[in-house]
């Protein structure tokens, strides 16, 4: 219930420029109006006289002047009387008028005291007071009696890792919801249900199997005894006297045959066989202008036989023939040059031939290799590694750790085998020296761990660091799509990465081999 309004002290309300009155004058006006009250009272009793109404007893109290609440209580009393039945005014003496209120509302009047009757004139004398008063506009009575305070709020710090638990448990959730997708999908295509006893009933053979149908008139076997409806040697049969040989599918070790290449032929069997070629094409050249499908082709002059070729020309005009022949040897020459470079392959048709050539050698099968080196700070190094995996076509990566390096490649037998010479023969792993000016600027961002040089500026020693051969074999399938390099800071982020593809533990055998 919200507290009744406290009337606004004088010169404080709304209008609260007015200038407040003085004590004596305040006392005038509420005499004067407790003497108003007193006459309106007088002025209903003597009205109520005058309709009728007897005075009552001097014993009895004065009956208290009719006011909102009970003009309200009287109402409702006789809304009470109305649904009761009691509709009709209570019968009276001739001569005298019914009373204006119900007789118990008039009996409770009466009956009440004095001191009531005091505290109602002053209650309504005191809720006149209020209604003459202004109201405050900017008054909320909701807010009357509530206090509110502003509360700091406290600063909550997340905990280091709870992100990421809840990332690691939704993707477990993800891949559980996966794993019962597919096993559920597995278990419609199998027609089995856990559910429903389907998968533990054994069913019924069939009437007669597919391979049978074309041999029998009916779907059964029931007229097998029946010649006439077994179509064995009849014309529309199925069976002939042509015997169906399955297609060969070739061996799965077939494909990894190693091709022989034919015999090397020393450098005169190779001469021989270029006369006799040459030969060869020089009868059929003579065949076809005897036949007159070719021109003959002009002499071949050389140096050598110009004066017995050209005859009296080159005895008139030497100097002539003799630049005639120059020419026809420089445009010999020149046709030579030319029929080379159009056999030569392009640059594009270069690397799409070698990259034809280590796919045809990647479906004879793929092989591992894995390398442990223990550091990999110089740059030369790095790009040695990076640039012959690139070439050769191999897939992999190249992992960098304080504590140890470890390269992993994939591909065909010829690649890897080449890849294999690089690392532990040609590179120099005892080498080290200052990087380049390139190699500085791309170092500015790389940890202090994978420079060549030291805090004060000196070469670290590489007297001590190897590459080793951790594992190689065959492999069924591809673990790597392309050829990459990643930096681990800790061994955790390096068995992060190889989970990936299932070969977390080669870090574990690289650690056990130091």
């Amino acid at each position: 219930m919200v507290a009744e309004k406290r009337p606004f002290p004088e010169g404080q309300g709304p209008n609260g420029d007015a200038k407040r009155p003085k004590a004596a004058d305040a006392l005038a006006a509420a005499k004067a109006k407790a003497e108003e009250i007193k006459a309106k009272i007088a002025a209903r009793q003597a009205a109520s006289s005058t309709n009728g109404v007897s005075a009552p007893s001097s014993s009895a109290a004065p009956a208290p002047p009719e006011s909102a609440v009970d003009r309200m209580a009287a109402l409702k009393a006789r809304v009470e009387a109305l649904k009761g039945g009691r509709g009709a005014p209570t019968a009276t003496t001739p001569g005298s008028t019914a009373p204006r209120f119900p007789t118990t509302q008039g009996n409770r009047a009466s009956e009440t005291p004095a001191v009531e009757v005091k505290s109602k004139a002053g209650a309504g004398k005191q809720k006149q007071q209020q209604d003459e008063e202004p109201e405050n506009p900017y008054f909320d009575p909701k807010s009357a009696g509530q206090v509110r305070g502003r509360v700091p709020r406290a600063i909550v710090f997340n905990e280091h890792g709870k992100y990421l638990d809840q990332a690691s448990k939704l993707r477990a959730q993800s891949r559980l919801e996966q794993i019962k997708k597919m096993l559920a999908q597995q278990a419609r295509r199998a027609g089995l249900d856990e559910n429903s006893e389907r998968g533990f009933l054994v069913q019924q053979p069939p009437d007669i199997e597919w391979w049978d149908e074309g041999v029998l008139g009916e779907k059964t076997y029931e007229c097998i005894d029946q010649p006439d409806k077994v179509k064995i040697d009849s014309e529309d049969s199925i069976i002939t006297i042509y015997v169906q040989h399955p297609p060969l599918l070739k061996a799965p070790q077939d494909q990894r045959l190693v091709e022989v290449k034919p015999m090397y032929l020393t450098t005169k069997e190779q001469q021989k066989l270029r006369r006799m070629r040459r030969a060869a094409d020089l009868k059929e050249h003579q065949a076809k202008i005897r036949l007159g499908l070719e021109p003959p082709p002009p002499p071949k002059v050389k140096r050598g036989n110009m004066m017995r070729v050209m005859g009296e020309q080159a005895i008139a005009d030497p100097t002539a023939v003799e630049m005639l022949v120059e020419s026809q040897i420089q445009q010999r020459h020149d046709d030579h040059v030319n029929a080379n470079h159009a056999r030569k392959l392009t640059k594009e048709e270069q690397h799409a031939k070698i990259a034809a050539n280590q796919q045809k050698d990647q479906q004879k099968g793929i092989y591992m290799c894995v390398f442990r080196i223990n550091t990999l700070a110089y740059g030369k190094h790095r790009y040695q590694i990076d640039q012959n995996a690139k070439q050769l076509g191999v897939q992999g990566v190249t992992i960098f750790n304080p504590d140890l390096n470890l390269v992993i490649i994939e591909g065909g037998a010829f690649s890897v085998n080449k890849y294999k010479k690089l690392m532990l023969q040609r590179i120099k792993w005892q080498e080290n020296g200052l990087p380049t000016e390139i190699q500085a600027e791309k170092q500015v961002s790389e940890p202090r761990w994978l420079h060549a040089t030291d805090d004060l500026g000196n070469l670290k020693d590489h007297t001590h660091n190897k590459c080793t051969l951790i594992f190689e074999g065959e492999v069924k399938q591809h673990s790597f799509r392309k050829w990459a390099s990643k930096m681990c800071q800790t061994a955790g982020e390096a068995r992060e990465l190889l989970a990936r593809s299932k070969l977390d533990s080669l870090w574990a055998l690289a650690r056990s081999m130091e």
